[in-house]
Formats: C-alpha cells, structure tokens, sequence
C-alpha cells in the first residue's frame, strides 16, 4: 500500500471549494469519498469532530503494546462479494470466525444458544438437530404475532433461554424488559438447532492484517483528492466551510434538524472499563468476547483483545494481558437506536425531511437511525454512491 498523509484538525488552509463535503470519517462516508475520488475524479473535504479517523471502528496500539477498540470490539463479516471484494482493496486480511462464550449460572456455554449450551445448562441431553428442534418446540410458547420482545423471545426460545439468556441481557442493554420493547429486537435471536459456535455464519469473516485503522487510512488518506480534517464541528463551523456541491452527512439525523424543536431521537451508548491482568496462563478468561446475560454484575460483557489473531506478534509471549468491562449506558457517542414505536414515528418525520433536503445527502447509522454491521455500513453507501452516480448528483 501507498503512504498516506496524517490527518490535520482545524479548518485552516483549505481550498475555496469542494465536490463533496462529507460530515463523518468513518465508514459510509469515506466508502463515498474513495469512490467519487476513484472513479469519478471528484474532491471531497471529510471532517469529523472527533480527533481520529475511522468512526467507530478506530483501533490503536495501546501502553502495553495491543492492538485495542476504543469503541468495542468490531468484527468483519459478510455474505457480499461486492463488499469482500471492495474491502481487499485496502487491507490484506486474515480468516477470523469469531465465537462468544457466555457465564451463566457458574458454567461458560455457547452463545448463540447451541445443543451444548442447552446440555450444560439444563441437562437436556440432546444429541441431534431432530432432538434440539424437539426439545425446542415443546418449550415455545406458540405466538404468531407477539405484541413485545417478551411474547417474541418465548416464541423462539421458551421459558428456560429466555430466563437464563435474554431477559437480563435485554435489559442490562436496553434498560428496559424484553416486555418494554417492540417485538422485532427479539424476533431476531438466533438459536441454533445444531453445535455450530460461530456467532457469525456468514461466508467471508477475517479481521484486517494491521487493523482497522490501517484499512481507513488506505481507504482514503492516502488519496490526493480527499482532505481530511479532525476536531472539527459541522454544527460550529458550517458557516466558514468552504463551499461545495453536496452534502453527505453521516452524523445523527435529530441533530441536522435540532433547530426543527422535534424531540430528540433515543440512543443507547456504551461505556468501558479497562484492566490490566497478569494471569498464570496469559489470558484472563477463555475467549475474545463473554457475555455475562444475568443481573448478578452490572455489565453486559468483557473484551480480552489479545485473543485476536491480527495483534502485533510480541504481544502473545507476554503474561500480561488487557480487559474492557462493557456497561450499555444512555449518555454519551450514540451507539444503538432503541427500537420502540414512539422512536420509529418521530424518525419517519425527519426521514421525510431528510427525503425533500436539496444538496445533502443522509447515509449511515446514525443518519438513517438504523444499526450496521460494518458490511452493511459499507454496502449502503456503495449502494448510496451508485444511486447519486446514476441521478447526475455527482
């Protein structure tokens, strides 16, 4: 890969103007930043507030040498060739299929729900899909058409995993009972009738060779056409920008029309807590990722990112070793829309400002309210960039 340029922050020395001005340097814009530089020899200035690049899915190295998430753990995957194939554009990566423990009543099992997890748990003896599928059925609460996340989760797993699995888990994350929500967050529980332990099936899962920082910065900083600017407020500075042909914002719709006086739209955030360990074995705990779904600690999971293949080769002869507690909190960086009736109407209103909005485009999660994997973050905006293409937008 190319050299690229570090980021500066500030708006000074820029040029006069712009084809695209992109608000957020993370994924969905700068999928469209590379691609309207790549393809269509068009400039675009991409700012973002923060002082890094790459959103969400920032990673550095940290004082004890490993390769972290400041904003939780990401893990690539995706049944797309288009996105697989737009990704290696940018990184080289390595095979990573990633599989979550959880600690339930004392004993680490399998999440999703698997024949072992139903075994451990409540000796339920069954040794074939045929015996999972019956132990299944005999246990669901037949419904079909739930009215809440609790009817929902009955519905696919029974009394036993909902109590044990879901019910504290949904509300350590939500800070509201499964019975609070819409049914569609539950619906969507996987359980699985065999022993497959991947948490992910899909066909392509690999982690970048150097992070995902390395993959943002080959992205787009190495490309002469795209600018970037950090610790840079749109909302602040929107009047000294330079001038430009569209908009791309990715940020929170809410706040592109907080002068509107609609309420807010409602997030939940995460909050880490991070430790140093020097274990006997290395490691702290037996995977990368294990959810804690019961209400006897307060966070949903821990992190221990020296599980990760793609750390910097040193890190594995150390004893030492780095955990980050995961609290769901409802202050700070927006994570995930909560999904709830009142929540959907009032984003179809700025949805349909946002439709009838000259000059500026809305992509992403936060723009479109919507949580992304990052392929579909990826997707989207490749799906964006075409669509613009297509109408003589850009």
């Amino acid at each position: 890969m190319s050299e690229y340029n570090s980021p500066k922050s500030g708006i000074e020395g820029l040029l006069p103007h712009y084809d695209l001005l992109i608000v957020g340097a993370g994924l969905a814009g700068g999928v469209i930043a590379e691609r309207a530089a790549t393809l269509l020899g068009k400039t675009s200035l991409i700012i973002d507030k923060r002082d890094h690049i790459g959103g969400n899915v920032y990673d550095s190295i940290d004082e004890h040498g490993f390769r972290i998430s400041k904003y939780g753990v990401h893990l690539f995957h995706t049944k797309s060739q288009r996105v697989w194939e737009y990704v290696n554009k940018f990184s080289e990566w390595m095979p990573y299929e990633h599989r979550v423990k959880g600690r339930v009543n004392g004993k680490i099992v399998p999440i999703p729900p698997t024949q072992d997890t139903v075994n451990a748990l409540f000796d339920a003896n069954v040794h074939s899909e045929e015996e999972m599928e019956a132990w299944l059925a005999a246990r669901r609460v037949v419904n079909d058409n739930p009215k809440n996340g609790e009817e929902a989760a009955l519905s696919k797993a029974g009394h036993e995993l909902y109590e044990a699995i879901f019910k504290h888990y949904t509300k350590k994350q939500w800070d509201k009972f499964p019975e609070e929500l819409d049914a569609s967050v539950l619906l969507r529980i996987p359980v699985r009738t065999n022993t497959d332990d991947r948490y992910f099936t899909d066909e392509y899962q690999a982690l970048p060779t150097h992070g995902y920082t390395r993959f943002i910065q080959n992205m787009y900083m190495r490309e002469p056409l795209i600018t970037v600017r950090t610790d840079v407020d749109y909302f602040e500075v929107k009047d000294a920008l330079p001038s430009y042909g569209l908009l791309v914002f990715t940020g929170p719709i809410d706040a592109y029309y907080a002068s509107k006086g609609l309420p807010k739209l409602e997030y939940r955030s995460l909050l880490f807590e991070k430790e140093f360990h020097e274990p006997d074995s290395g490691f702290y705990q037996e995977a990368l990722q294990v959810n804690y779904p019961g209400p006897e600690v307060p966070y949903t999971r821990i992190v221990e990112y020296k599980h990760k293949p793609n750390q910097p080769a040193e890190v594995y002869g150390k004893k030492g070793t780095v955990v980050f507690k995961e609290y769901s909190v409802d202050h700070g960086d927006p994570y995930y829309p909560v999904p709830n009736p009142a929540n959907q109407a009032l984003y179809e209103k700025y949805r349909d400002m946002a439709t009838n909005e000259p000059g500026v485009c809305f992509v992403g999660r936060l723009a479109s309210y919507k949580y992304f994997n990052m392929d579909q973050a990826i997707l989207t905006s490749l799906e964006m960039f075409d669509t613009l293409h297509a109408e003589g937008k850009l």
